[in-house]
């Protein structure tokens, strides 16, 4: 079966890369940006830019109906109740940092945050050092052989002293969707709030915070076909009230004199200094584009992609998958075969992969591995592509071996 993308031609970046002989097989790290983001980023920065808020005048009026006009669309997609639930970051690490500084002062020595073996770097660091600063104990659930959470260890480990609870939505390593309706309901048992990692999750299935109940949730634009320097943090209403200002410059105080200032409330309290304009306008035409999409289509390509990936890899001897993944990616080791060394000759073969411990570092030493190798689609890939990786595997490997 021919597996033809019918967005492919959408993404000049994409036909960019095939004219070099490049096969881009890496967007769990970053995304191909669709002809609409490009033109809207070109429109804004080639009609005259302008600050956003402060200005009174045309182009700075203008600038701000646009910017604006993003929260509204991300607080659509996002189904949150309102546009002043939606902070602009500059990517998922600082929503997520933002958050580990705001809610600081709710969390008293001798509380829990909660983890899990999978977090990647971004969901981990700025726990782990807020553990550190307040006396907290950081608490990591273990996976099962799948690479889900174990709901039963969860629930012996998320307990009374359970003050937050962070975890991603879909494993940028493992490829599955972890249980948060489960664990959600764990968290809120003891009144803990409740943080998820959409970056990667968000990507493959449209995001519903009503349905989903937690507090806090972040995603970035440059893995949803988006511009980089650009995220969104969501925060339902009441947990949103509780979060503490944590940078301070122009564009977030109310009043200020040489010793004291009152500071705006959320979102544009959290937004300080001058904003990434024409990534958030470029955003805007990204979920444009996104709400277009027939999801069932793209959901039923990605399917059928990933299954050919895996089928494939699981077909060669000597490769072995980590975890189960269900959609979007797979990570594998080769018996005897160095990933380094794997990725060095797939490079020269022109195919775009990543390896090394794709910023999970302590998942990595769980699992015993130095690193892995990472195959990632987005939904321009197509059949042609895996068949390009398929045989600069097998030359490659017959090399190695």
């Amino acid at each position: 079966m021919a597996l033809n993308s019918p967005w492919r031609a959408e993404f000049p970046g994409l036909l960019a890369l095939e004219a070099e002989g490049q096969t881009y097989l890496d967007s769990a790290a970053t995304a191909q940006k669709p002809q609409v983001v490009l033109d809207a980023l070109l429109a804004y920065l080639a009609g005259g830019v302008a600050n956003v808020h402060r200005a009174q005048h045309l182009p700075g009026e203008r600038a701000t109906r646009a910017f604006e006009a993003t929260r509204s669309k991300a607080a659509q997609w996002l189904n949150a109740l309102g546009s002043d639930e939606i902070v602009f970051t500059r990517g998922s690490t600082e929503s997520l940092n933002l958050l580990a500084y705001g809610l600081e002062h709710l969390l008293q020595p001798g509380g829990q945050i909660v983890i899990s073996a999978a977090e990647h770097h971004a969901n981990l660091l700025p726990w782990q050092q807020l553990a550190k600063r307040r006396g907290l104990e950081l608490v990591v659930l273990p996976l099962d052989a799948a690479g889900g959470i174990d709901l039963g260890e969860a629930a012996r480990l998320i307990g009374p002293r359970t003050r937050l609870l962070a975890v991603s939505q879909l494993s940028n390593v493992l490829g599955r969707w972890q249980p948060l309706t489960e664990l959600l309901a764990l968290a809120k048992a003891h009144s803990a709030l409740t943080v998820i990692d959409g970056a990667q999750g968000a990507v493959h299935a449209r995001p519903d915070m009503q349905a989903l109940g937690c507090d806090f949730y972040v995603c970035s634009a440059h893995k949803l076909y988006g511009p980089d320097g650009v995220g969104l943090l969501y925060a339902r209403g009441e947990a949103l009230a509780k979060l503490q200002h944590w940078q301070f410059g122009g564009e977030m105080l109310q009043d200020a004199d040489y010793h004291d200032a009152r500071f705006r409330p959320a979102p544009l309290g959290f937004e300080a200094g001058t904003p990434a304009v024409s990534a958030v306008i470029a955003l805007g035409a990204a979920l444009d584009w996104l709400n277009g999409l027939d999801q069932a289509a793209v959901a039923a390509h990605e399917a059928a992609l990933h299954g050919e990936l895996l089928a494939g890899l699981q077909a060669r001897a000597g490769v072995r998958l980590l975890g189960e993944p269900q959609l979007a990616l797979a990570c594998f080791q080769v018996e005897g075969v160095h990933n380094a060394d794997l990725a060095h000759l797939l490079s020269e073969q022109g195919i775009a992969v990543r390896t090394g411990h794709h910023c999970a570092m302590p998942l990595m030493k769980r699992l015993g591995l130095a690193g892995a190798t990472r195959v990632s689609l987005g939904l321009y890939n197509d059949g042609a592509d895996l068949q390009r990786f398929f045989v600069a595997l097998d030359k490659a490997l017959e090399l190695l071996r």
